[in-house]
């Protein structure tokens, strides 16, 4: 898989360059074999800064934010999914979604320790259970989506089709605006 001047080889093939959660996610995952991991400098590892160097297109990145909030006490987390040109409604649908009075980005140390990945990094592959995890229905339509890996110094690139084969992936139309 190829996008601007990356060159993806199989994500399996490269265990080194995923978080440990995610390889073992994508251990168990029959679309495993149509994502790929791409190499990249970790300080490029943000998105304005990644498309740029690579000339990618910046409608073809997804970025996962992690949102939080409580309700009777009991503490609700999601994993959103969406393209980079957006960002995720957190105030209005997430918190619906969730059934939150407020719903805030997860603290990053938190969503780092439970996730057992690097900040920069956050994916949708090999997230802890539990948590929910929302794409947006715009991310499904793109035909080769970049996304973290677990860790700053790759992407994984995968068909925006398989996020929402994810386990527990739910798609929202409008999670993004």
């Amino acid at each position: 898989m190829q996008l601007g001047s990356l060159v993806t080889v199989p994500a399996l093939d490269r265990p080194d360059l995923l978080a440990p959660s995610v390889r073992a996610a994508l251990g168990t995952l029959a679309t495993a074999e149509r994502v790929g991991v791409v190499e990249i400098d970790p300080d490029l590892a943000d998105t304005a800064a990644l498309t740029e160097a690579y000339g990618l297109p910046l409608d073809a990145s997804a970025n996962c934010v992690v949102v939080s909030g409580k309700r009777a006490g009991d503490e609700r987390v999601a994993a959103c999914v969406v393209r980079a040109d957006t960002r995720a409604d957190v105030n209005n649908l997430v918190k619906r979604l969730l059934d939150v009075r407020k719903a805030s980005f997860h603290p990053m140390e938190r969503a780092v320790e439970e996730t057992g990945m690097e900040y920069g990094g956050i994916t949708p592959v090999g997230l802890p259970a539990g948590w929910r995890l929302l794409v947006d229905a715009a991310v499904v339509d793109i035909d080769v989506a970049i996304i973290g890996s677990g860790v700053r110094r790759s992407k994984l690139l995968l068909p925006g089709p398989a996020l929402a084969e994810l386990p527990g992936a739910e798609v929202v139309t409008g999670l993004a605006s």
